[in-house]
């Protein structure tokens, strides 16, 4: 919906000279934590982000260990195997699951109105999405266009003699990881980051114990290798969804499923969800297609293996330090948007966004710090003690340590963005700032002259900077007080 039919249709009022009209409540909405809509922001910004941000690290840290295990008992192949093929079920898993997107802009505006009713019957209908699409969309497909998508990124044919078996697991079993994201989405938009936290402290825990053994085997248990990681994977996610299935149908979290009326699919439900979702989508799409064609531009300099050697530690380890920060008070931001604009409180959203970019700042400036005084320190840390890459790394890392201040706030607010229901603006933003500016900074470069490490971190600089001034003026103009949700 554009931004005119959307204020055409609008049943929000912007609350005047701060004015905070009394939210609607349910007879049951007490279940929800009032604190949000009610309290001092401060506390409910930390509340919903420090969670996300300790699941997150968590999450982070078991894809490292992973990757020890593959190299140890596998070999280098092995480790390129589930490289490539996550790269290539990421992507489609991100377009997949932005009806999860759709999903928490509902249960925000809903839970911020105190509708019991309503917020079970989405989190009921994203339920039945994320199954029908993980077994008639996502399982069939993805088997069959598995070789295919490895040939698009010209696996080496050991790699793919791994990443086959690898990516065609992952795939047909993926209804256990979709129905965990669904649920972690909705209880954090209803006010609940902690339940997700816990699950996702299970679900990794699981997962490692999965793959001890299933990857170097164990007594009968033969080794799986490659095959064993995907393996540990479906297996801990879904014995999490089952149990949380259980849960939802038995009740006790502030979300569950409802247990009166028709549960056939709801196809107006599902349009909105898929409304709000699909820019989210289409967002990440572009963001990996973008990335994607960045590292081909690392791969075309003079020193090549050492740029990305640099670029792999320092921006996709090391900066994740800030980013996992970021997505999960992006998150907060998120539900604390929608639910005070549900609850018609449009001002102390902004505020809420505003007080979740200065937790995000203070945190991004510690790690400036680092970055920028102890780079070679950090990069020690990885074992690396090549010239070229300490050199690289730390110009990379330096170049990052102003980048950090900037892709917090651009998060932050794109949360504020997105949590009240403005999931395109987000999407058209990112494929500036994300694709054209730092891609057409690396493309004029290179056709004028001679493209070197520095001009590409730069880039990567001036795209973080375009995101978050774009973000910021976007959600300052308000436009967002006038989405109607169905």
């Amino acid at each position: 919906m554009s931004d005119a039919a959307a204020a055409s249709r609008s049943t929000t009022t912007p609350a005047r000279d701060g004015a905070h009209p009394p939210a609607p409540h349910s007879a049951s909405g007490a279940r929800y934590d009032r604190s949000i809509i009610e309290g001092p922001l401060g506390s409910a910004v930390w509340k919903l982000g420090w969670p996300t941000i300790l699941a997150n690290v968590i999450g982070g840290l078991q894809g490292m260990i992973d990757h020890i295990m593959v190299g140890h008992l596998v070999g280098f192949a092995g480790n390129a195997a589930i490289g490539v093929a996550w790269q290539i079920f990421v992507i489609v898993i991100v377009f997949i699951s932005s009806l999860f997107t759709g999903m928490s802009v509902l249960v925000a505006r809903f839970a911020g109105q105190g509708d019991d009713a309503k917020v079970d019957r989405t989190v009921y209908q994203a339920f039945l999405t994320a199954i029908g699409l993980s077994l008639f969309v996502m399982a069939p497909i993805g088997y069959f266009a598995s070789p295919i998508l490895l040939d698009l990124v010209h696996a080496a044919p050991a790699v793919r003699e791994q990443a086959l078996p690898f990516l065609r697991i992952m795939f047909l079993f993926s209804s256990g990881m979709l129905v965990f994201f669904m649920l972690g989405g909705a209880l954090r938009s209803a006010g609940d980051a902690r339940t997700p936290m816990i699950l996702g402290v299970a679900t990794t825990l699981a997962t490692i114990a999965f793959n001890v053994v299933l990857i170097r085997g164990l007594g009968p248990i033969p080794s799986y290798g490659t095959k064993g990681a995907a393996m540990g994977t479906c297996l801990a996610s879904g014995s999490v969804a089952i149990y949380a299935i259980w849960k939802l149908w038995r009740g006790g979290w502030v979300v569950s499923f409802p247990r009166s009326g028709s549960f056939a699919p709801d196809w107006v439900i599902i349009r909105q969800l898929f409304r709000f979702g699909l820019p989210a989508g289409a967002q990440g799409i572009a963001m990996n297609i973008g990335g994607l064609l960045m590292l081909g531009f690392i791969g075309s300099l003079a020193q090549s293996a050492a740029a990305q050697a640099a670029f792999a530690i320092g921006y996709s380890q090391l900066f994740s330090l800030v980013t996992w920060t970021s997505f999960g008070l992006m998150g907060a931001s998120a539900a604390i948007a929608g639910q005070n604009l549900g609850a018609g409180r449009p001002d102390r959203a902004v505020a809420g966004v505003h007080a979740a970019a200065k937790l995000g700042l203070a945190v991004a400036a510690v790690l400036s710090l680092a970055f920028f005084f102890i780079p070679q320190q950090l990069l020690g840390v990885f074992g690396q003690t090549d010239a070229d890459v300490l050199r690289l790394g730390t110009q990379l890392l330096r170049v990052l340590s102003v980048s950090g201040l900037f892709i917090t706030v651009a998060l932050t607010f794109q949360g504020g963005l997105q949590g009240t229901g403005d999931t395109k603006s987000p999407l058209y933003i990112s494929i500036i700032a994300q694709v054209i500016v730092p891609l057409g900074i690396c493309f004029v470069v290179q056709r004028l002259g001679k493209l070197d490490a520095m001009h590409i971190w730069i880039a990567i600089l001036v795209g973080h900077i375009t995101r978050c001034v774009l973000n910021v003026i976007r959600f300052d103009q308000g436009k967002w007080r006038t989405i109607k949700v169905e």
